[in-house]
């Protein structure tokens, strides 16, 4: 299935309510799902949409998978199975813990942020930099100057897998971003995303998404290398000369 069609996105709401209910059908992928759900609903996904999931739709969907057919009467195999269809419809239709909330988007209109750079965050849950770059359900973006670091927006990859090229459509996500943080990259990616003019910065232990990013405000504060003030508009004249460039873990 390609991407390519006039279908709006899916929005970060639903794009997290199905990353949430894939989690609890062990057996399924994303990709399946979101089929199963366009084949249901239509291609378009929004929450009204999912408000019509029923728990007969995902059993006919994936019956074959989960081997719902002909249970036998007093036999409860498959208890555990309708079980996790009937969580996923309750997350599907918008309920989900209070620690899966994603994080409040600031207000933000672009020049108000003087010497600022844009930052993505390669994210799973909450406010945390815990995703690998190509497998990751969200970017977290945020706009950061030595003193001010705002979230702008949180941009939904849950598309990426039903794309042609996925690391070109994560890219795209984030073309607008200076750097990207994440836990792991793989080479080839690695390589686009830096041609892209995009700086990838690893760092494995990951961790919460402001702690690391206010370390980075510091660095700007301080000695930002020659690339980073150049993005900021940072005068050569003006640059500290002798600087601590940022590593990758």
């Amino acid at each position: 299935m390609s991407t390519t069609t006039s279908n709006p996105p899916i929005s970060n709401e639903v794009a997290l309510r199905i990353a949430l209910a894939v989690r609890v059908l062990p057996e399924i992928s994303l990709t399946e799902l979101i089929e199963a759900l366009q084949d249901n609903v239509g291609e378009v996904l929004n929450e009204a949409a999912l408000s019509r999931i029923t728990v007969t739709n995902l059993k006919t969907a994936f019956g074959q998978t989960y081997d719902l057919d002909g249970e036998e009467e007093g036999e409860d195999a498959n208890a555990g199975d309708i079980a996790a269809l009937k969580e996923a419809v309750r997350i599907l239709w918008g309920a989900k813990d209070e620690a899966e909330a994603l994080p409040t988007i600031e207000p933000y209109q672009d020049g108000e942020m003087p010497h600022s750079v844009r930052i993505a965050v390669a994210s799973n849950n909450r406010e945390l930099l815990d995703g690998h770059f190509g497998s990751c359900l969200r970017y977290l973006v945020y706009q950061l100057s030595a003193t001010t670091l705002k979230l702008i927006d949180i941009r939904s990859a849950l598309e990426a897998d039903l794309s042609d090229d996925r690391n070109g459509f994560r890219i795209n996500l984030i073309r607008d971003c200076h750097v990207v943080y994440i836990v792991s990259i793989g080479g080839p990616a690695a390589a686009k995303v830096v041609q892209a003019g995009i700086y990838p910065m690893k760092l494995i232990e990951g961790g919460e998404a402001r702690a690391i990013l206010t370390d980075l405000q510091t660095v700007i504060a301080t000695a930002p290398p020659p690339w980073m003030a150049k993005v900021l508009g940072i005068a050569e004249g003006d640059r500290v000369k002798n600087y601590k460039a940022i590593e990758a873990s």
